[in-house]
């Protein structure tokens, strides 16, 4: 959900399968979200997957400077990261698995293939393989659930 609103369009709003590693690593979150909201003395719920302390929504300066640049640290790769970048190396680690064009820029959300090449082209190859899986195979998990 965007601050000022749902998404940015109407396209944007669509169903995409989570890798194995994704969706394992959601439902840890949700159970230690489950034992904060009992901790809190004063919880908002606002049905948010990701929140402060007490349940409110996050102020994107405070993601970037508390949680990500943690997590970027903690992974080895250094604190220079954004957000935004995640976007560039999914497309390049999807382009690696052999992913074709089309289905990278369906994932990005894209409405055909231009913007992905353009902005991508020196990342992209001809490839063979999907979106859910392949990133199952880069993390080592066969799909089981």
């Amino acid at each position: 959900m965007r601050k000022h609103g749902d998404t940015k369009t109407k396209k944007s709003r669509r169903t995409l399968e989570l890798p194995t590693q994704a969706a394992d690593a959601l439902r840890k979150h949700h159970r230690r979200q489950a034992v904060q909201r009992l901790r809190a003395e004063l919880w908002q719920d606002n049905n948010l997957v990701f929140c402060t302390g007490v349940g409110t929504a996050l102020d994107a300066a405070n993601v970037r400077r508390g949680g990500f640049r943690l997590i970027t640290s903690k992974a080895g790769i250094g604190e220079d990261w954004t957000p935004r970048e995640l976007r560039h190396s999914f497309v390049s680690i999807m382009s690696d698995s052999g992913v074709p064009l089309e289905t990278i820029a369906d994932l990005v959300g894209h409405a055909g293939t231009a913007v992905t090449e353009k902005v991508y082209r020196h990342q992209l190859r001809p490839v063979i393989t999907q979106g859910a899986e392949a990133m199952n195979t880069v993390f080592g998990r066969s799909r089981s659930a």
